[in-house]
């Protein structure tokens, strides 16, 4: 769950707790109301999502588990950090600034995201991958409505801006919504009955922790 900050300046805050997988192009998307909790599958919701990474040439961030990107589409576009930990991924957000040349090789960080950063590197940034996302997203409610998770279906086409290469492929993430257990227990349980029913429908646990990770090769 965001919380809104009161200084334009300050990031919106939040934590992902998600799991993703990894799945073939012919995989059909389960049934996800066989899940524990979950009572509707809303209807997708197409989204065209295109992230710019950057880090510095030393890779400082990387080598702290903070990514840096810039995205446009979906309902979070934006500039934002993310910050791997063992609890989940925090993301702070803020929104986006005027659009950059599609071909500039620079991309100009706003002031309030370089202080957010200075804990782990300082400018110059320079751009690390492009990362396009054809995403259809279904939100899983229980009875009252609530939301239990969201589930994405993504087809990716990624870009190593550093090594010329580029990679495609089609994934699967579930993210914990605000009516998900709160306990590790209930947690660990819930994403136990989400990898067997992926598992059913022929999908994996990803290789990779992150979309970055796999165009990088980490």
């Amino acid at each position: 769950m965001a919380e809104h900050a009161a200084d334009p300046a300050e990031p919106q805050r939040s934590i992902e707790v998600e799991r993703k997988y990894d799945v073939d192009d012919a995989a059909a998307v389960p049934d996800w109301t066989v899940l524990p909790g979950v009572a509707v599958v809303g209807a997708a919701e197409h989204r065209r999502l295109d992230a710019r990474y950057l880090d510095t040439a030393e890779a400082h961030l990387a080598r702290s588990r903070v990514a840096v990107r810039r995205r446009t589409g979906g309902p979070d576009a934006g500039w934002h950090i993310k910050i791997s930990s063992p609890e989940g991924k925090h993301e702070w957000a803020w929104p986006l600034d005027a659009e950059p040349d599609d071909d500039a090789a620079e991309l100009p960080v706003p002031d309030p995201v370089i202080a957010a950063l200075a804990r782990w590197a300082t400018p110059p940034f320079t751009a690390l991958a492009r990362i396009r996302n054809e995403r259809a997203a279904y939100a899983l409610r229980d009875a009252d409505g609530a939301l239990v998770a969201e589930f994405v279906d993504d087809h990716v086409t990624a870009r190593d801006e550093r090594r010329g290469t580029e990679a495609s492929w089609r994934e699967w993430e579930l993210e914990l919504g605000p009516a998900a257990p709160v306990d590790a227990d209930g947690r660990a349980a819930l994403f136990a009955a989400a990898d067997a029913i992926v598992a059913a429908a022929g999908g994996r646990l990803a290789a990779s922790e992150s979309k970055l990770g796999r165009v990088l090769g980490a």
